[in-house]
């Protein structure tokens, strides 16, 4: 535009154009440089299409940054732009849903938890993948990812990588007091108590152990995997109504309350997330942990833990006559039913969850693939040899209950959990039948 009027301008000083001529001129240019954006302009010659990704805060940001990396070198074509939510799944879900019911524009790809997908296809938020998901490419990955995307008979997500719940210890101390991994929950507690008293008595506090007991998703993940364990549920398989109130249930919850928050973990553990918890543990500062597969690189990475090669994993414990749960956990790739730019959110998804990108995530970020083919890879296996006898857990781990309305559910079983573990004088049985209660009122409303 500074051209041009100056070159209008020496025309009217040349006197080419009369003074009302050239206002009229002048005036024309201003318009049209309102309408057209200069942003527009710049797309235009740069030939690009703008791909909104957003997705929640990592634990390893720097295998993130490199696949981004990666992707931006290969496809010229597409601007990445990142949006980088809390690393709450609670909170992440929030920001999310919020962009999907106002249909914005700034969402083309997300990543979802495995508990999402039914809620954002029957919303009409996340397309369905069938036709770039074919059952052919399906058969590449584990059954329960590929059903936890399912919803009436479509696919919504693409998984990208598994999660479920392990016991992570300390080998050396319980190599140094005698132990074997416990099998039982009585037996940690006892093993903690043990091993946190001697070590106290050579001037050493470690707690005996830490977990993930705020008021948010990863509370409802722990908790769901005590009951089970004791042969309880969340929702009662037969009946399809709550089970929280039944015996089994009520007893786990009142175990953790009774004997692990504030007793064999600090009674700070009910603010601590993922991280909070971990870093507690690789501080030295804890004997057991549960948490996800991802912790292992973290727990073994001398730059980051105190307790690198010091450090062993085992399935959860359960209690007498139960068996071992872990929770079904892990995030998958969605796309926006708004999106105008769907061709490069298809590649987008394509790459991120293609076999060398869950290869890089595995290796560099200790996540559990979802391809079958990677349980094999030497590569893999030689970094994470646990991968190897960690693979049942991931196969059988169970899902939180599939429902639209989990979100709801969810929230009452964060608000029970946390009033019935957090306050010693509790009447869990009172709280438990009114957050059954509650949750009957919700699943009703699917019928």
């Amino acid at each position: 535009m500074n051209k041009l009027s100056k070159s209008v301008r020496r025309c009217f000083i040349n006197q080419c154009v009369s003074p009302r001529v050239f206002q009229g001129i002048f005036m024309f240019i201003l318009v049209l440089s309102a309408v057209v954006p200069a942003g527009c302009t710049k797309k235009a010659e740069e030939g690009k299409t703008t791909l909104h990704f957003v997705t929640w805060k990592p634990n390893i940001p720097e295998a993130w940054e490199e696949i981004y990396s990666i992707f931006r070198s290969e496809h010229p074509d597409i601007e990445l732009v990142r949006e980088t939510g809390p690393h709450s799944s609670t909170a992440f879900h929030d920001l999310l849903t919020q962009k999907l019911k106002n249909r914005s524009e700034d969402v083309d790809v997300f990543l979802m938890d495995v508990i999402w997908p039914p809620e954002f296809a029957a919303a009409g938020w996340a397309a369905p993948l069938d036709d770039m998901f074919p059952p052919s490419e399906r058969r590449e990955f584990l059954d329960g990812a590929v059903l936890a995307n399912s919803y009436n008979g479509r696919i919504y997500g693409v998984p990208l990588f598994i999660d479920s719940g392990i016991l992570y210890y300390r080998r050396d101390l319980l190599e140094k007091y005698g132990f074997s991994p416990p099998r039982t929950w009585q037996e940690m507690v006892a093993q903690a108590k043990k091993i946190s008293s001697a070590e106290a008595g050579r001037g050493v506090e470690i707690y005996g152990f830490s977990g993930q007991f705020k008021q948010y998703e990863g509370l409802v993940c722990d908790m769901m995997e005590y009951i089970l364990s004791n042969g309880g549920n969340i929702i009662n398989p037969e009946t399809g109504k709550s089970a929280v109130a039944e015996r089994p249930a009520v007893e786990a919850v009142r175990f953790v309350r009774d004997n692990i928050i504030g007793k064999i973990a600090p009674a700070g553990v009910l603010t601590y997330q993922e991280p909070e918890s971990l870093d507690l543990f690789i501080q030295g500062k804890a004997v057991f942990l549960r948490n996800w597969p991802y912790a292992w690189e973290v727990s073994n990475n001398p730059r980051r833990s105190t307790i690198a090669g010091k450090v062993g994993i085992a399935r959860l414990p359960h209690f007498p006559g139960g068996r071992s749960y872990s929770t079904l956990g892990g995030w998958q790739v969605g796309i926006s039913s708004y999106s105008k730019n769907r061709e490069a959110a298809r590649t987008f998804v394509k790459f991120l969850t293609s076999e060398r990108i869950q290869k890089l995530l595995a290796l560099k970020a200790g996540r559990a693939p979802t391809r079958k083919k990677l349980y094999g890879d030497a590569e893999i296996l030689r970094a994470y040899p646990h991968f190897s006898g960690m693979k049942d857990v991931f196969l059988t781990a169970y899902p939180r209950p599939r429902t639209p309305l989990y979100p709801a559910v969810s929230n009452i079983l964060q608000r029970y959990f946390s009033r019935a573990i957090s306050d010693p004088s509790s009447d869990i049985e009172k709280e438990a039948r009114a957050a059954s209660e509650e949750i009957d009122r919700v699943l009703s409303l699917a019928k």
